[in-house]
């Protein structure tokens, strides 16, 4: 455990050191995350004495949603993609990147397998930085996404995949700016923002 707290101060120190370097690059973070047909449960208000019935349904039908967020403009870009690997993560970054349009980005992100791939092809308007194993806890896009699921799947049944994709997709196009500032604060880089 000491050996993890090093590497994660030293995450910290290195991501502050590149972002102070290329300043003319906005930083993301990205992360992505599977969502799918089966419910989860949330804690909610009932009338005393009254019993509460909440639907649940198993189901393993999912998806994936890969997406950057900017903590300091509150920009973000998202694809819903069928699976998590090398092939999806270059459609990922050929799309970001054509997002960006001229401007270049840092895109900080863990490091599954697929993103460190031999295959991977960074476009040239994009650096990727590795946090630290073990650190969700440094990656706002974890923060991103859960906001996402408390409010489309908390005590919620999508009977289709179709329906949830739907309910998402509305749900992150009306996601405003200042909310995305607020989930994904990065207090680690107060000088960045």
């Amino acid at each position: 455990t000491k050996r993890i707290l090093k590497n994660k101060r030293n995450s910290k120190k290195n991501l502050q050191t590149l972002v102070s370097q290329n300043q003319n690059y906005e930083v993301f973070f990205f992360d992505e995350s599977r969502f799918g047909t089966h419910s989860r449960i949330g804690h909610g208000w009932f009338k005393t004495g009254t019993r509460a019935e909440v639907k649940k349904k198993l189901g393993y039908q999912n998806f994936y949603v890969y997406g950057a967020v900017s903590p300091k403009t509150g920009d973000s870009f998202s694809l819903i993609i069928p699976n998590v690997d090398v092939t999806w993560m270059n459609k990922f970054l050929e799309e970001f990147s054509f997002n960006l349009k001229s401007k270049k980005a840092i895109l900080v992100m863990d490091q599954a397998g697929w993103h460190k791939s031999l295959d991977l092809i960074i476009p040239q308007n994009i650096k990727i930085i590795y946090l630290a194993p073990y650190s969700p806890e440094l990656n706002p896009a974890e923060k991103f996404w859960q906001f996402i699921k408390d409010n489309i799947l908390k005590n919620t049944i999508y009977d289709t995949l179709t329906e949830l994709e739907e309910k998402l997709c509305t749900f992150i196009n009306s996601i405003t700016t200042k909310q995305i500032l607020s989930v994904c604060n990065v207090n680690y880089m107060p000088y960045y923002l």
